[in-house]
């Protein structure tokens, strides 16, 4: 067994913890939300110096620990596993360090940051259906990385806008966006379909700062980017998506999906479902697109059309302040279909959500856009 000192930092993009106190091989610690104007339950650390040791990971504030465990890392946050609930009593988790581990991390999810992104483009290096670009600078000065797919040269058909990490620790959903991109890069029917008649504009984080530096992101104060869609945008990547969208689609976009994770457990946040805005004249197209996902999905995760939650049920009540992108959306001339998806962070109808099957996931609605594009 280890007789190393223990430490725990977030010292990485990403990272987030406020750390208590250590006791021996116990460990009080709690999230830090900073601006955010609730309890929100996001974090993601690194453990050092505990090889060989039993250590138990106390959480000393609000409900922090999600349905199927910690997420953990041995390998500095290339792969992830769910730790499971049998290591979990309460708030407080515990796990046996490998002998040859000198660094473990732990996260509520299984993060995602600009080098996953990265990693992920790698496998495009010279696709004729995919291009980077960059949306604008963030506050603090990084690159707001943005993709055109599918469709590049001259008039497309179609105008597909998609949309990440509004709310920037929502992690899960940024493997099912890779999985639409995917879709469309892919060597079938399908995608050919994609890359002749549709052009995307994909942003996968809206919310930049907020994922490299590891905030909360959801109720930032004064309102978070996904309520930043009013009048006036103080956020710069909302100010340069809504101007670049008009001038890119030639103010015809068709479809927009802003991709997000829900709460951390209980109803409406352990299954997938579509989510009406306040005044969704399209909620029916919604309907019709879902159908369709219904219908064809073939990935791990499930997903039913009654799952989808109407304004005015459950926690979708309108409360927040601000308008949201979906709403801003709903308004542009000849937009077909608008709406947020919610993919949890774990447990989707039982089926463990992972990168792997959130992706696959990405791949399903993708097919699904090529279907409802096609039958409209």
């Amino acid at each position: 067994m280890s007789e190393d000192k223990i430490t725990i930092d977030c010292d990485f993009p990403g990272g987030n913890i406020v750390l208590d106190a250590i006791e021996w091989d116990t460990i009080h610690l709690h999230q830090d939300l900073r601006d955010t104007e609730i309890d929100w339950f996001y974090w993601y650390f690194r453990l050092r110096g505990a090889a060989g040791r039993n250590v138990k990971i106390h959480f000393t504030g609000s409900d922090a620990i999600g349905v199927r465990g910690p997420a953990v890392s041995l390998d500095r946050g290339q792969r992830w596993r769910w730790l499971g609930l049998e290591y979990v009593e309460g708030q407080t988790f515990s796990y046996l360090v490998p002998l040859n581990s000198q660094e473990v991390r732990f996260s509520f999810g299984m993060p995602y940051v600009q080098a996953n992104f990265e990693d992920f483009m790698r496998k495009y290096p010279r696709h004729p259906g995919l291009r980077q670009d960059v949306l604008c600078k963030s506050r603090k000065g990084r690159p707001v990385e943005l993709l055109y797919a599918g469709h590049l040269g001259g008039k497309a058909d179609y105008h597909v806008l998609l949309t990440c990490r509004h709310h920037c620790c929502e992690m899960m959903a940024s493997y099912s966006l890779e999985g639409m991109i995917d879709k469309v890069m892919e060597d079938s029917d399908t995608g050919r379909w994609l890359r002749e008649h549709v052009a995307f504009l994909v942003v996968a984080f809206m919310d930049k700062d907020g994922v490299e530096d590891g905030d909360q992101g959801k109720r930032r104060r004064p309102h978070d980017h996904n309520r930043d869609y009013g009048s006036e945008s103080i956020y710069p990547e909302v100010r340069a998506l809504r101007e670049l969208t008009s001038r890119w689609s030639d103010n015809k976009l068709d479809f927009f999906l802003d991709l997000h994770c829900p709460w951390m457990r209980g109803d409406y946040h352990e299954f997938i479902y579509f989510v009406e805005d306040r005044g969704q004249v399209l909620w029916p197209k919604v309907e019709a697109f879902s159908a369709i996902l219904e219908a064809t999905r073939k990935g791990p995760l499930s997903y039913l059309r009654k799952n989808n939650l109407p304004f005015g049920k459950d926690w979708n009540t309108g409360d927040e302040t601000g308008r949201s992108s979906s709403e801003w959306a709903s308004e542009l001339f000849g937009i077909r279909f608008t709406s947020g998806i919610e993919i949890p962070y774990a447990n989707a109808s039982g089926v463990p959500v992972t990168a792997e099957s959130a992706r696959a996931f990405g791949v399903d609605l993708g097919s699904a856009l090529a279907l409802f594009l096609q039958s409209s």
